[in-house]
């Protein structure tokens, strides 16, 4: 069986990052039928790691559970470093503020990556203007929402009922029937899914 690079970055990292929606709580999920590293070498391949190595781990597995670059990833550091308050929660409100993330969190989308897409495409609405930028920092007060010609789509047609079920975190207030939302409040460290250890990874960038 062939495994395609996402299913491979969670066998390398050693851990589910539910990169591939529905399929990660399968049978069909790599973890489930091959849970040790890729490579001839996999299954003997792991061993104790040095707390570096360790940090690296962590970071890594949060920065691919987000679908984010290295360099973005160092970047939202950079740019809470300075800043007053619980660094972790500071980290986790600029990961979760994304507007990939926030399409994914709304239940808009099965994983961040196909949230990703659906953003790239132009399909999301931010306060009545197009944004086609998965980066793009939300804050408080913004109205997210499809486009009128994109909720007519079969993306969208079937996702009032299921969004039924839904629940979205506090700080985003989600309108099922309509599929539209607004930004309540800053997410909060409790928000975050516990992928990977922050402190780690604030360690990792703060040598």
């Amino acid at each position: 069986m062939i495994f395609d690079t996402k299913c491979k970055k969670c066998r390398r990292v050693g851990e589910k990052l539910f990169l591939k929606g529905e399929r990660c709580f399968s049978q069909r999920c790599a973890m489930v039928k091959r849970p040790y590293a890729p490579g001839v070498h996999g299954k003997n391949r792991r061993s104790r790691l040095s707390e570096y190595g360790r940090q690296l781990l962590e970071k890594q597995k949060i920065r691919y559970a987000y679908g984010i670059s290295e360099e973005q990833f160092k970047n939202y550091f950079k740019e809470i470093a300075h800043q007053k308050g619980n660094r972790e929660e500071l980290f986790v409100r600029q990961l979760e503020k994304r507007l990939d993330n926030v399409v994914f969190r709304l239940g808009w989308a099965k994983s961040r990556s196909l949230a990703r897409q659906i953003v790239n495409h132009g399909h999301i609405l931010v306060n009545g203007k197009k944004l086609d930028i998965p980066s793009y920092q939300v804050v408080k007060g913004d109205m997210i929402k499809f486009k009128e010609k994109t909720k007519k789509s079969p993306l969208v047609k079937d996702l009032a009922e299921s969004l039924k079920k839904h629940k979205a975190p506090r700080w985003l207030s989600l309108n099922a029937g309509k599929i539209e939302a607004e930004i309540k409040d800053e997410p909060k460290l409790e928000n975050f899914d516990k992928i990977g250890e922050l402190n780690m990874v604030i360690e990792y960038y703060s040598k």
